[in-house]
């Protein structure tokens, strides 16, 4: 008696089928992949702003007196600047002196509000950073 062998293997549906199936989850994983770069590189661009806001708060901080500071909004003279402040990048940066409590015992205070803003992607964002300083005296 002789055994007969049926042939086996995958049939061109299964093929396509399974070549659809990993198609699907290799574009997933790109999506993936460029959302998570895109939201890096965001989070990098806000981290700089933020640091530009805060070094101007820190450069009014250091002055000995704040009283003559000249209330009303600046704007930074080397605008566009770059992460490192120098003059050429994305970033413009103002700030504005207040006076919030009206002088008198208080007159060594001002209050500061830096922002920070670029266009990146067709979209304007930017920092607020608000402090109250006082000088060094």
């Amino acid at each position: 008696m002789q055994l007969i062998r049926r042939a086996e293997g995958f049939t061109l549906i299964e093929v396509m089928m399974s070549i659809a199936i990993f198609a699907i989850g290799i574009l997933a994983v790109a999506g993936l992949h460029y959302w998570t770069t895109r939201n890096n590189t965001t989070g990098e661009v806000m981290t700089q702003a933020t640091m530009l806001a805060r070094a101007q708060i820190e450069t009014l901080k250091q002055q000995a007196d704040v009283a003559p500071l000249a209330t009303g909004t600046v704007v930074d003279p080397g605008n566009p600047i770059d992460a490192n402040g120098d003059p050429g990048g994305i970033f413009t940066r103002q700030w504005t002196v207040t006076d919030p409590f009206g002088g008198g015992y208080t007159a060594n205070l001002r209050q500061v509000q830096v922002t920070v803003s670029w266009s990146r992607v067709g979209q304007n964002r930017s920092v607020v950073m608000t402090s109250i300083v006082r000088g060094r005296s």
